[in-house]
């Protein structure tokens, strides 16, 4: 545990799940499933795989303080403010050097900290023989998620046969890789569910740094330049600020997985859901009446199918004779929507004045 290591990804933006999410508090850091936001939620399930002291959050200037109020369990010093948004590569690679700083044979996972996961042994069983194939191995370790319906919004990853690693014993064993593949249309998804060995690429990684350093020197230099900088900087936060900004936004996947020597894929045994709209926190809330989805107490006649979420204390929401409608009441906005453009809500960034984003 001492050589092991995660890296948080807290950054993001709050337009899915407006008017509750806003630039400076976006998913990761609402209650929307009990006591816990998401975001301590992914601490907490880390509690006995990594110790405290080794667990960094990566966030931007916007969501400083809050990600701070909700991590301070966390060594202060462990929490970093991206000066620039720059993508999933350039801030892996900025939590690459902060960890090699500290341990450069470190072991580190990299998870994004807005996922609802619920079975914690099951995820720790999984995490912990991931850990033991990037350390047994020269390859990069990712978590897959099995597909449940041809989603065309997740990228997907395509499995081949089980990985020969000596010395590996595990009960979620790794396959290779054979491919990456992008966000595909609904037809093409459908194709890859049929066909069988794909799976949902959930964003988390595992590797040992001396072969994810590797792997960036081949096939990413500008961020294996970017991580020998830190590792040879007198003043890591000059050198941050200087350096993070100038770096090319790149996805984590486009600029490394897709082009390592070797990847390994886990499949989760774990729950999963990524959370990405209002339509996945409904399967969360009471029913109340015809297929209403609730966080509250509400009146309702002759209405079906509607989904109502209220922040706002003291206040009653009644619903007549509408139906398939998104309703969120907060302390200074109300959002009205179809449901059938759960997705669409982020448009409304465009339109909304300032104050309210």
């Amino acid at each position: 545990m001492a050589s092991t290591y995660a890296l948080i990804l807290a950054g993001g933006s709050g337009t899915r799940f407006w008017p509750l999410s806003r630039n400076a508090r976006p998913k990761q850091l609402l209650d929307l499933f009990g006591d816990d936001t998401l975001l301590e939620q992914t601490i907490a399930r880390l509690e006995g795989l990594v110790p405290r002291e080794n667990v960094l959050i990566l966030t931007n200037s916007l969501q400083e303080a809050a990600v701070r109020e909700a991590a301070s369990m966390l060594p202060a010093e462990n929490i970093f403010a991206e000066p620039a948004k720059r993508d999933t590569a350039p801030a892996v690679a900025l939590g690459i050097g902060l960890v090699a700083a500290r341990d450069p044979d470190a072991t580190m996972i990299v998870l994004p900290a807005d996922q609802l996961i619920k079975d914690t042994e099951a995820y720790q069983s999984v995490m912990r023989d991931a850990i033991n194939t990037a350390e047994k191995s020269d390859g990069l370790v990712t978590i897959g998620i099995k597909p449940t319906w041809p989603c065309p919004s997740y990228g997907y990853i395509e499995r081949g046969n089980r990985a020969s690693i000596p010395g590996l014993d595990c009960e979620n064993p790794p396959a290779e890789v054979k491919r990456f593949r992008e966000k595909p249309s609904t037809d093409l998804a459908e194709t890859f569910l049929a066909r069988g060995g794909f799976c949902w690429n959930a964003g988390m990684f595992v590797w040992s740094l001396p072969t994810v350093i590797r792997e960036l020197s081949t096939h990413a230099p500008e961020l294996a330049n970017f991580v020998s900088e830190l590792l040879h900087s007198k003043d890591l936060n000059a050198t941050v600020n200087a350096q993070f900004p100038k770096l090319t936004p790149i996805s984590i996947d486009y600029a490394l997985m897709e082009q390592a020597s070797r990847v390994y894929n886990i499949e989760a045994t774990f729950d999963w859901d990524d959370v990405g709209s209002w339509l996945s926190v409904a399967k969360y809330l009471d029913t109340v009446g015809d297929h209403n989805n609730v966080n509250c107490p509400i009146t309702e006649v002759d209405s079906e199918n509607n989904i109502v979420f209220n922040a706002k204390k003291g206040t009653h929401i009644a619903l007549l004779g509408v139906d398939d409608l998104i309703v969120v009441q907060t302390e200074d906005a109300i959002l009205i929507a179809n449901r059938h453009q759960a997705d669409a809500i982020k448009k409304l960034g465009d339109k909304l004045p300032k104050e309210l984003l």
